[in-house]
């Protein structure tokens, strides 16, 4: 019974939020889009991530992506430590895959039930999808502040090209910017998001994932 409900406990899709309409040229450049019925610029699921978004979002959210089972111990645990020391809660010690659920589930409430439910549907999820695929849903629903939803909105919105096209620092600050998607306000913010997005360069290239040279032509974008 319980192999049962768990085969049948991951809804099928996990996304069915109405998507814009968007036109591409022959090489796959915007030329227009339409937002969608909810008011939110939402592009067609992605297939797969780019590299530099990729590994600057895995280094930033989930080291471990590759070698979890949909959840993290350490970073459980970590985050259990982290919040009784502070006495709130400042760390949730999420998986992407777990995010990618959470995403799914609307904006359900924070509490240990949900949590542990989330815990349940990511490793369900990574039974039945691969880290390719999940990482993909993520980046194609994660929140890019206002009404920009997913990397291919957010890329073209912000920096005028594809994600493909990103360079080091535009990944950077957009692998950072799911986690507070409210820093995006002109005039406002801008300071703390540029912190992040250093910390994060100075993370690639203390991991060797980049070289120094690579990092100060990233911190010197604007």
């Amino acid at each position: 019974l319980i192999l049962i409900l768990f085969f049948f406990s991951l809804p099928s899709p996990l996304f069915e939020d109405p998507l814009s309409t968007v036109l591409l040229d022959k090489l796959g450049e915007l030329l227009g889009a339409r937002i969608a019925k909810d008011g939110q610029w939402r592009f067609p699921e992605m297939q797969e991530v780019p590299e530099k978004f990729g590994t600057a979002l895995i280094q930033f959210e989930d080291k471990r992506f590759y070698h979890h089972p949909g959840v993290d111990p350490l970073a459980m645990a970590r985050a259990i430590r982290l919040n009784l020391q502070r006495g709130e809660v400042v760390s949730g010690g999420s998986t992407l895959s777990m995010q990618v659920i959470r995403l799914s589930r609307k904006g359900k409430a924070r509490t240990i039930w949900e949590k542990l439910i989330e815990v349940w549907l990511a490793v369900r999820m990574e039974v039945g999808y691969s880290k390719k695929e999940i990482l993909a849903m993520y980046a194609s629903h994660a929140p890019f502040g206002g009404n920009i939803v997913g990397l291919e909105a957010a890329a073209w919105k912000y920096f005028s090209r594809s994600p493909e096209n990103l360079s080091w620092s535009e990944a950077a600050m957009l692998a950072v910017l799911p986690n507070a998607p409210g820093l995006i306000h002109p005039g406002r913010n801008q300071d703390i998001l540029l912190k992040k997005r250093n910390k994060l360069l100075d993370r690639l290239v203390y991991n060797g994932l980049i070289d120094e040279n690579t990092t100060l032509l990233a911190k010197s974008e604007p």
